[in-house]
């Protein structure tokens, strides 16, 4: 038995709410990067400071990346249709993975540029005080713009948003990396100016590259981490009803888990009381971690990975009730029959309804005789008396 549980979808009137309030954040972002962007680069060139213009064009890339987001954010909040019943969020991955690679080509270019520049001798003027004030300005404000957008993007569960916060943090790294730089700098320590330009393209290479890479896992599936999938099973485990958890399957789609679980339970219990079990699991599996979005478990009566796994070959219901009957003879209409296929072998259940004034069945010359079929594994008979149900 196999059933699927899947979050309630945001309502058509939450996606704009968080489309708008991604937009939001990212223009104003996208201003202040403009803004900042301008100030350093032409501080950077008037008082002579090279590790400033690299930073001033590091904050010309996050104008880039703000463009990608406001487009990608477009997209991947649509609500799920026929074509893509899970969402669009994928979209949002892949405009992740753009952004950072965006990040790796600028952030390489300008290490090589710099590099250069340094092995050739280094800076020649000394940089000036107002190097410092320009610096000051975008570590304050940068701070101020990740905190806001990485708000926005935990609220509305954004990995492009967070990951576009960050972003803006590297700019307030390398912002720093220029205050210290430039203070050496005016002790005659020229050569750190061309040395800080260095430091911040690689670390605009490092963030470009997490984020790239983690955008790579999630588009070919990469499940949860060990420890997070062994704490899902321990869950399940640890549910009243549930012998063992054999298989449990996880992947990411943008900031929500998607998980498949094989549940082993008893094989003497009802179907609805396997499902009831399911359901079990699943709201003790969503209390541990919020962001699981959709849930198909899977109910089976023996563990798959111990044992044989049962033929689909084996008969079905019409075919064994006709065999039964050859040697039963006709079994009364009200007649029930619980099937277990278990072990590649079908053990069988009947339930009858029989008068005092008749003979009951031989179960054990029953058995016997349909033990001549290959696919049969036992047979147990349960009556009753019409009469004693009469009077009860």
């Amino acid at each position: 038995m196999t059933d699927r549980q899947t979050l309630a979808p945001k309502s058509h009137d939450d996606l704009p709410e968080e489309r708008e309030a991604a937009s939001r954040v990212t223009i104003i972002g996208m201003a202040l990067d403009g803004v900042l962007g301008i100030i350093k680069v032409i501080a950077g060139v008037l008082f002579h400071s090279q590790a400033l213009v690299v930073d001033g064009i590091h904050s010309f890339s996050d104008v880039a990346s703000d463009f990608v987001v406001l487009g990608v954010m477009r997209f991947s909040r649509q609500a799920p249709d026929d074509d893509h019943p899970y969402g669009h969020q994928r979209i949002e991955t892949m405009g992740t993975m753009v952004l950072g690679s965006i990040l790796i080509a600028v952030g390489a270019a300008l290490a090589w540029d710099n590099t250069l520049r340094l092995l050739e001798g280094g800076a020649v003027n000394i940089p000036e005080w107002p190097v410092l004030v320009a610096a000051a300005i975008s570590v304050a404000s940068k701070e101020w713009i990740y905190r806001y957008t990485r708000r926005v993007g935990i609220a509305i569960r954004s990995d492009l948003i967070i990951a576009n916060a960050w972003h803006s943090r590297t700019d307030a790294f390398s912002s720093v990396v220029v205050l210290f730089s430039t203070m050496g700098a005016m002790l005659g320590y020229i050569w750190l100016d061309i040395l800080a330009a260095v430091v911040i393209s690689v670390i605009i290479i490092h963030i470009g590259w997490r984020f790239t890479w983690d955008s790579v896992k999630e588009l070919v599936d990469t499940g949860l981490s060990p420890g997070d999938t062994e704490t899902l099973k321990e869950i399940a485990r640890n549910t009243d009803g549930v012998r063992n958890v054999h298989e449990l399957r996880s992947r990411r789609m943008g900031h929500d888990i998607l998980l498949d679980v094989h549940l082993v339970v008893s094989p003497e219990i009802s179907v609805s009381e396997g499902h009831q079990i399911g359901m079990q699991v699943v709201t003790a599996m969503r209390e541990a971690l919020d962001n699981i979005l959709d849930i198909n478990f899977h109910i089976d009566a023996e563990n798959d990975e111990e044992h044989i796994q049962t033929s689909e070959q084996l008969p079905a219901r019409a075919e064994i009730r006709e065999a039964l009957q050859k040697h039963v003879g006709n079994l009364p209409p009200n007649s029930r029959l619980r099937l277990h296929y278990l072990r590649n072998k079908v053990h069988m259940e009947l339930f009858m309804e029989i008068p005092r004034s008749e003979a009951l069945p031989d179960a054990h010359r029953i058995s016997q005789e349909m033990g001549n079929y290959p696919w049969f594994g036992s047979l147990r008979i349960w009556h009753a008396h019409p009469e004693r149900q009469a009077e009860s």
